[in-house]
């Protein structure tokens, strides 16, 4: 089997397992998304989605971020791993979005989503994984699945999740996550970056975990270099 063939069959069986896939943060407002996903850093997504469930409820837009007083804030979010840091930064980057200067670089916008947003919740957030960047706790895992949800950014972001399947899988041989990012967009054809990202965190999430791995039923067993290793 080649790249190409094992590639295809890795993403087809992927999809027989999650057809629908998608993030399973939470959220109504593209707002809310950039809130959870910064929040998600180094945190499940089923704790996050425990303390936004009620913060969304008064939280949908920048402006009601800077309504709250920052101590308040703070306090919601406490079960979250770096609370404090991430409060900080949140409070920031809804000041940057609100500022002149940063809606000025969305004056010449061409995007229809872009202007979709802007005009039913009077801010924006870039499309561009270099511009989300700029803002205040959004790194290159945090602007790529911002952009990718939001806008079908045709990248993937990489976690634990996706560094440990690739690897065991041999579609990458890498040792962090940062260098496992690089590489999988390079080697993973763009035909399959719509699902990519969240088929390989589901996979890696309910399949193919770090401890107690359902290798048995798993159809990649025989290409995958863990399991091989532990049936040696």
């Amino acid at each position: 089997m080649n790249k190409k063939e094992k590639l295809w069959f890795v993403f087809d069986y992927l999809k027989q397992l999650f057809p629908n896939p998608k993030t399973e943060l939470n959220y109504s407002t593209p707002f809310q998304l950039m809130i959870a996903v910064i929040l998600s850093a180094q945190t499940t997504d089923k704790q996050v989605n425990k303390v936004t469930e009620i913060l969304f409820k008064k939280i949908k837009i920048p402006e009601d971020i800077i309504k709250i007083w920052e101590k308040k804030f703070t306090e919601k979010i406490k079960s979250i791993w770096l609370y404090k840091w991430k409060a900080k930064n949140i409070f920031a980057l809804s000041k940057v979005m609100l500022s002149q200067d940063y809606l000025m670089k969305f004056s010449n916008i061409n995007s229809k989503i872009l202007k979709y947003i802007y005009k039913k919740y009077w801010y924006y957030i870039s499309d561009k994984i270099d511009e989300l960047k700029t803002l205040p706790w959004i790194w290159e895992k945090t602007a790529k699945v911002i952009s990718h949800v939001l806008y079908g950014t045709k990248v993937i972001a990489v976690d634990t999740h996706v560094h440990r399947v690739t690897n065991r899988l041999g579609i990458v041989k890498t040792g962090t996550p940062e260098q496992t990012s690089k590489l999988l967009e390079k080697v993973i054809p763009d035909v399959y970056k719509d699902t990519a990202h969240h088929t390989l965190v589901l996979f890696g999430r309910y399949y193919c975990m770090a401890r107690k791995s359902r290798c048995e039923e798993c159809k990649l067993k025989k290409m995958c270099k863990y399991y091989n290793n532990q049936h040696w």
